[in-house]
């Protein structure tokens, strides 16, 4: 797939004009149907006056091919934090319902049990044994002010959650470092959990998260590693269109010289 022609059809082209004369040459074409400029991003000639003008080092930095899929990529990452953070949010919602509504929610659960046995014992389940029902009871017979707690332990984890989405969504490098620290300290709970039983959504939550963590470290090359945010910004410039051109200007430059 090409990531620069997909985002060119879907934002529009975006060419310039540098002041350097070669330079300005390998960029700028006359057709019959009037001057076109090779845009930043995709390499395509567009017709028509150039978006901006002025030195090389002045160009906007148009992320382009590779640097498109990540973010592609990293945003997916971020649509998953969004919908864990609602989802989170909500259930700490209905865990403060559920405490301020405790006793009328208890009332109905106890009024309902005694109609659901001949159902239950048509299927095999046991009511009066049940580790669901005494769990349900047992919940019960938590503190208000636990509930409370644990309400707004939910409330703070879906705000991280929401603050990673934004971050990520947004291609902050303050949101990639968030993401890596916030999603580390939650590796060894997912680890532990895992150990206490193994099902498909504890082991895709695990593999989502660990990619996570893995993919930001190396591709934008956080805590310094493979040379940190200087090697990463040069790798940016060193691929954008106006850098490549220079770098095959030079040697002409060179060789008339």
């Amino acid at each position: 797939m090409d990531w620069s022609m997909l985002t060119c059809a879907r934002k529009g082209h975006i060419t310039y004009a540098p002041d350097e004369a070669a330079l300005r040459d390998r960029l700028h074409v006359e057709t019959p149907a009037g001057e076109a400029w090779r845009c930043l991003r995709c390499g395509t000639y567009v017709h028509g006056e150039p978006h901006g003008h002025g030195p090389a080092e002045q160009a906007p930095l148009v992320p382009r091919g590779r640097e498109l899929r990540d973010a592609f990529i990293i945003r997916f990452f971020a649509l998953e934090r969004v919908i864990r953070g609602l989802v989170i949010a909500a259930a700490a919602y209905g865990v403060w319902r559920f405490s301020a509504h405790r006793g009328s929610i208890e009332k109905i659960f106890e009024k309902d049990i005694p109609l659901l046995k001949p159902l239950a014992r048509q299927v095999g389940w046991d009511l009066d044994n049940s580790h669901i029902v005494e769990s349900i009871r047992h919940v019960f017979s938590v503190k208000s002010t636990t509930l409370t707690w644990f309400a707004i332990g939910l409330l703070a984890y879906a705000l991280i959650e929401l603050i990673e989405a934004v971050g990520l969504w947004l291609q902050k490098r303050w949101g990639e470092y968030f993401a890596v620290v916030a999603t580390s300290f939650g590796l060894p709970l997912e680890i532990y959990e895992l150990t206490e039983r193994i099902t498909a959504f504890r082991i895709g939550a695990l593999v989502i998260n660990l990619g996570l963590v893995v993919y930001l470290l190396v591709s934008k090359r956080l805590f310094g590693i493979r040379g940190g945010k200087e090697a990463y910004e040069a790798h940016r410039r060193g691929e954008s269109l106006i850098e490549v051109e220079r770098a095959a200007v030079s040697p002409h430059t060179e060789s008339a010289g």
